[in-house]
């Protein structure tokens, strides 16, 4: 079948969120159509090339941000916070494996989020979903949730501005790995981090700088690329109306690039093979990522694989798995084997947040810090006792001290707090750092091993 930028809308398009006004909606999309590119193709083009390198155990992949980004949140602090906390994470992570990290935010795009309930109701009044700043707002008014056409041209802003200050901080030197001691947060001094953890970090720090400068003393070339930081960018591309707008062609290539952001992803809830979104995202040279659940069949996901991918070219696709830390064990193996047999090349990346959610007694969504971690190391024995690579991790993570996941110290008592996702719960900067140290540990172990 001939590919098209708009034949998904050919397509059943699931999480559609109805804009009531189509001659809005086309004068909206025409605008973006219209207006620069986000990002550019030998961006895209250079971070396929790290992924194939993953894929083959060369490079780990490190995926983290927001759940849902908001436009209130495209603040310097905010950013640099974010950008700390993957640098943190990955500092650990290459000590840990020796090998190179990419580093993939989740932001500058993530502003929509695929809801189980187009409506919400509260106190008889039924409204839709806040489905993220890209589609309407999260206040429980008619005026709030209508899905607006022009919160594409305010999320298309805000995303420039943040890649805009991205950008500047890693040319000014902001991600100089000779200093790690910078990007401390503010945290390490906090009383209540444990010493055991404070004391682990800055061994790690340590010990990577001590390297590097032997390396260099010693005229190492391949200092610079482990030294040089680049990050890339991922959001989910729920909205088709918004990434179609910014996919075209680009002079001296082939192929169609969308370029809202360098990996997109495809959710758990519209990769129906026959769907608008699938449709879509078969038909881009991106790297693209597709979430698998315990519920996927593994002759479906191979079969999704062959049409996302039909060349089966080397780093075209991420399989994210988020089975569950109950799931993962009877699940994941079959879906591994089932994709090897039939010779597909993916990254293999975990997100152990997803199926791992859970509700309080007083409604609050909220993850278990245990089972997260647990699904993280059920993954790895998994691909390891099947003689496969598990090439990378998924995080909804902030680098501010929110309290929305329990366990890394906090109580259920302690969420209200500072309960601030407007969707799901994230990891603070002290759980997300104990991960990357606990999954350090798990990578050093394998490799000894």
């Amino acid at each position: 079948m001939i590919w098209r930028v708009d034949s998904w809308t050919g397509k059943p398009y699931a999480q559609d969120v109805g804009y009531d006004d189509p001659e809005a909606l086309r004068a909206v999309v025409g605008k973006l159509r219209g207006l620069p590119p986000l990002v550019t193709s030998w961006e895209v083009e250079r971070l396929k090339e790290l992924v194939a390198e993953a894929q083959e155990g060369k490079r780990f992949l490190l995926q983290g941000g927001d759940c849902a980004e908001t436009l209130a949140d495209c603040q310097p602090a905010i950013i640099a916070n974010k950008l700390k906390i993957l640098l943190q994470m990955s500092l650990v992570l290459i000590h840990a494996s020796k090998r190179p990290v990419i580093r993939v935010g989740r932001l500058a795009g993530q502003y929509a989020k695929p809801r189980s309930n187009p409506t919400e109701t509260r106190d008889g009044m039924t409204l839709p979903s806040y489905f993220g700043d890209l589609i309407n707002q999260s206040d429980f008014t008619p005026a709030a949730r209508r899905a607006d056409p022009r919160a594409l041209l305010d999320a298309y802003g805000h995303a420039a501005m943040t890649l805009n200050f991205v950008r500047s901080l890693a040319i000014g030197g902001f991600a100089d790995m000779h200093h790690p001691e910078y990007w401390d947060l503010g945290f390490m001094s906090r009383a209540d981090l444990p010493d055991a953890l404070r004391a682990q970090y800055r061994e790690t720090t340590e010990r990577l700088a001590a390297a590097l400068h032997f390396m260099e003393a010693i005229g190492e070339r391949a200092v610079e690329e482990l030294t040089r930081v680049t990050f890339y960018t991922s959001h989910e591309g729920l909205n088709l109306h918004y990434e179609s707008a910014q996919t075209r062609t680009v002079p001296r290539r082939s192929g169609h690039y969308l370029l809202t952001t360098h990996m997109p992803w495809i959710g758990e809830r519209t990769r129906e093979i026959d769907g608008a979104h699938v449709e879509f995202f078969r038909g881009i040279e991106n790297v693209v990522g597709v979430k698998l659940g315990p519920r996927v069949a593994p002759d479906d996901a191979v079969r999704l694989l062959e049409v996302l991918s039909p060349k089966n070219e080397p780093g075209k696709l991420v399989a994210i798995t988020r089975m569950g830390a109950a799931e993962v064990e009877r699940r994941l193996p079959p879906l591994v084997e089932a994709v090897r047999r039939a010779g597909r090349r993916v990254l293999w990346v975990c997100d152990p947040m997803h199926g791992n959610g859970m509700t309080t007694v007083t409604g609050l969504k909220t993850r278990s810090f245990d089972d997260i971690l647990a699904e993280l190391e059920r993954t790895f024995d998994v691909h390891a006792a099947l003689g496969t690579v598990l090439g990378g991790v998924h995080f909804e993570l902030t680098g501010e001290d929110v309290t929305e996941c329990i366990g890394g110290g906090l109580s259920e008592a302690d969420l209200d707090r500072r309960y601030l996702s407007v969707c799901d719960p994230r990891l603070n900067y002290r759980q997300a750092l104990e991960l990357a140290l606990r999954v350090g540990a798990k990578m050093s172990a394998g490799a000894r091993g």
